[in-house]
């Protein structure tokens, strides 16, 4: 039995990293046009572009991996049972239960290097990446600004700009949220222009042929329409934050905990925060799960075609992620528990692949 487990984890050990090179590089080629329109249309060093993209590359392992291990179980056993290695194998009285157990330690190996990533890697490079957008924003605002997306990184305002060439900026609509549930402060201009402030994380907005929103003096709640040709206002790129402040996505779990603690004493709704805890230990066990879809998947289908196994992989992925992304978005709506609702696809998903093992190795 030692002879074939070590067979079996050569054979799945060069395609695993096949897969996982070849998944992230894939993933890596969405962001190129991105970057490449930051660098050759906004000017941003060549030298950010690439940090950036070094930061991308531990942030799509969080998917990458586990659905490499999908498609290396796919690739191996599809070649096996094409091969009739399969027949073989239990033609000698070894039960697939046992082929099984290897492949299981492996998943929960895989498991527990994701949740390392998840609660370390990832968030320390979500913090890099976060960092290094603030820092090229203030020496090239141009880098943040995209044309036809509302744009939320200025303190107190949100931006909505219909066209952007360079540094020069058409149709731009300005919104500044005001407190107390009071309307919404608005300012339109037809052209503007924007420069950074030296040694400051400000930028300063010249507007041109627009109106604004001015609050009335003797009523804060009403506003009244004030026409101008040029005007020009300074607006904060750090959103009134410090760069040591961290998002839920850059917090580890044990930072997390402490937030979810701290919000909860406060009696301040903390669901976003317990959604992306729990989202990091559901997510981690994606390898395992992955691995124990995929053999029966590969046992069944005698499939030995490599680009079609690999395409299989993404295909059976693809709904997990999907479900647990949708969980995400609707844990704040749903009457359950968070804690319950992140962990309902790895639910569905090892409920499946039980099902599905129990009928291969009864058969």
């Amino acid at each position: 039995m030692r002879i074939l487990r070590n067979y079996i984890l050569k054979e799945c050990l060069i395609p695993f990293g096949i897969c996982l090179g070849v998944l992230t590089f894939v993933f890596l080629l969405g962001y190129l046009p991105q970057l490449a329109n930051k660098v050759i249309n906004k000017g941003v060093a060549i030298s950010s572009v690439t940090m950036a993209l070094l930061y991308n590359i531990p942030i799509l392992l969080g998917f990458t991996l586990p659905i490499a291990a999908l498609a290396t179980i796919i690739l191996t056993f599809g070649r096996f049972s094409a091969d009739n290695e399969i027949i073989a194998i239990r033609a000698s009285g070894i039960p697939l239960q046992r082929i099984l157990k290897p492949m299981v330690v492996c998943g929960i190996l895989l498991t527990l290097l994701l949740l390392v990533l998840n609660d370390r890697v990832i968030p320390q490079a979500y913090q890099a990446q976060r960092e290094l957008l603030q820092e090229t924003g203030a020496k090239n605002p141009s880098a943040m600004i995209e044309a036809g997306t509302f744009i939320d990184d200025f303190d107190g305002y949100v931006l909505f700009i219909y066209r952007v060439e360079r540094n020069h900026l058409y149709n731009i609509r300005i919104y500044q949220p005001q407190p107390d549930g009071k309307p919404t402060r608005t300012i339109i201009a037809q052209e503007g222009e924007f420069t950074p402030v030296p040694g400051e994380n400000k930028v300063l907005m010249k507007l041109i042929n627009g109106t604004s929103d001015e609050p009335d003096l003797n009523n804060s709640n009403n506003f009244y329409k004030l026409n101008f040709k040029t005007s020009f206002m300074t607006m904060n790129l750090m959103k009134g934050k410090t760069t040591g402040e961290r998002k839920p996505k850059s917090m580890n779990l044990r930072e997390l905990s402490q937030n979810i603690t701290l919000m909860r004493e406060k009696k301040i709704d903390a669901t976003p925060l317990i959604t992306e805890y729990h989202r990091k230990l559901s997510w981690s066990f994606a390898p395992l799960i992955f691995i124990l879809l995929g053999f029966p998947i590969a046992v069944v289908t005698h499939r030995r075609a490599k680009t079609a196994n690999l395409l299989l992989a993404v295909i059976f992925a693809a709904p997990y992620y999907l479900i647990s992304i949708g969980c995400q978005a609707l844990a704040s709506q749903w009457p359950v528990p968070s804690e319950l609702t992140m962990w309902l696809p790895n639910i569905i998903g090892g409920v499946i692949v039980i099902w599905l093992n129990y009928k291969l190795c009864a058969s």
